[in-house]
């Protein structure tokens, strides 16, 4: 991002136009949306611009910018469709200390003026970095259908109430009153007249201080395997509705960015063989956040039921009394297969496929791995990387060939995604090779689509 959109007070203060032919007129035509105090440099006057003179909207000079006009401006534009007089003025303006821009010249321009949806004071500001102005325009085009011509009026009447709105506390009850007025009440109460959208809001603030306080909740989240447009939608709203996040610290930072700005963000991260919360711990802060009233998203990554010590926190959930719902995520296996271009089963090839978590070597060692080592058995061992050498040897040992696909997969859907086709008798030594450090799941008896045909075709000869 090149130029970082920000929005400047400009009531009182001076905003210079160099120039007053057509080319400053359109800019004026947005200047005069704001309260600042225009002046305007330039001669011969377009008509329009003299008439906006003569009605008291700007101030204008009848000649070209000069030393001293920029002083205290705050911004300058130089419109004067002149290379050589613009960049004077630019020189001027910058002087002076104000942010120059200069019409159709993004590299000498010190800032840009965007494409503006103007429901005041709601605005909708709409940029490309000067790269496609006609998708900026067709941008404003959809997002003028989206908003009601109306929504300036609603938004005057909330600004005018909020003082009276302070009376309900901060957070959730005051974001569910505001909620309720711009999306509900007032809406509905606007179509008549703005006076009965002022009592709606009289209503709504007496029905909610008068409101029993309502009891938290948790919404025990699958958060898939990182890539946050593998999100249900059910996931992103009760995501986007929380005012606590408990996540885990495999949950990718895009699923996290969703939540509001507002949320507190709490990481309870278990690290593999390393510093961890406690599970009694995380267990404890769940009903600490939903007993002060709070909407909880306990996010996990991949599928809340697999490997999530998911019956843990319901179980402790239930005991205390608190209410909470189960979202399923897309578990790290199916996103793995989908890398790789393969199904986790398939007619002929193997009717059953187990999960595994190679993470408990003691657990893992339990396996039916007789059945693991026939022909087209698959498997996806999730955190299986200190145990790669323990697999290989087990799966061997049961009459597994030393060529038996397998394939590792670092980061699975994110932007740094691996995939690392190998071979069993291989796979310790290429983990070390690769210098694998992010979360990798093993997939047993599956290789990415083009080297499974190529082994096939090898087989065959």
């Amino acid at each position: 991002m090149r130029h970082f959109p920000i929005f400047v007070n400009l009531e009182g203060r001076r905003v210079v136009v160099s120039g007053a032919g057509e080319c400053a007129l359109a800019k004026l035509r947005l200047i005069l949306k704001t309260d600042a105090k225009i002046a305007v440099y330039g001669a011969d006057p377009h008509p329009d611009v003299a008439r906006l003179a003569t009605d008291g909207r700007i101030t204008l000079t009848d000649r070209a910018v000069e030393e001293g006009d920029a002083t205290c401006a705050v911004l300058l534009y130089a419109a004067n469709e002149d290379e050589a007089e613009d960049a004077r003025a630019v020189q001027i303006g910058r002087r002076a200390g104000a942010l120059t821009n200069i019409v159709d010249n993004l590299a000498d321009s010190q800032f840009i003026t965007p494409a503006i949806v103007d429901r005041d004071p709601v605005t909708v500001a709409i940029g490309t970095e000067g790269a496609a102005p006609v998708l900026a325009r067709d941008i404003k085009r959809r997002i003028e259908e989206m908003l009601p011509t109306t929504l300036g009026t609603l938004a005057r009447i909330g600004q005018a109430f909020r003082p009276m709105a302070d009376a309900l506390p901060m957070g959730r009850i005051r974001r569910a009153f505001w909620s309720a007025f711009y999306f509900d009440r007032g809406p509905r109460a606007l179509a008549e007249s703005e006076d009965a959208a002022r009592e709606s809001l009289d209503d709504l603030l007496a029905e909610t201080l008068e409101a029993k306080p309502e009891t938290g909740s948790v919404a025990i989240i699958g958060a898939g395997p990182g890539d946050p447009e593998l999100l249900t939608l059910k996931a992103r709203r009760l995501l986007h509705e929380a005012d606590v996040v408990i996540t885990d610290r495999l949950v990718g930072q895009g699923v996290l960015e969703l939540a509001r700005r507002e949320a507190e963000i709490i990481e309870v991260g278990k690290t593999g063989f390393g510093p961890s919360w406690k599970q009694d711990d995380i267990n404890a802060l769940n009903i600490e956040k939903a007993r002060e009233g709070l909407k909880v998203a306990r996010l996990k990554g991949g599928d809340t039921a697999v490997f999530a010590r998911l019956d843990e926190e319901v179980e402790t959930l239930e005991a205390a009394g608190i209410a909470y719902e189960i979202v399923p995520g897309i578990t790290t296996a199916s996103a793995a297969a989908a890398a790789l271009g393969q199904s986790l089963t398939k007619r002929g090839r193997n009717a059953a496929f187990r999960v595994l978590t190679g993470h408990d070597v003691n657990g893992f060692a339990e396996q039916d791995w007789r059945d693991l080592a026939k022909p087209g058995a698959t498997a996806a061992i999730y955190m299986g990387k200190k145990a790669a050498t323990f697999l290989r040897g087990r799966l061997m040992i049961h009459g597994a060939p030393d060529t038996t696909p397998i394939t590792a997969i670092e980061n699975v859907s994110r932007a740094d995604q691996r995939v690392m086709p190998t071979t069993l008798l291989d796979l310790p030594d290429m983990l070390t090779r690769e210098a694998v450090t992010g979360p990798v799941i093993l997939m047993l008896g599956l290789a990415p689509r083009e080297a499974q045909a190529q082994l096939q075709a090898a087989e065959a000869l």
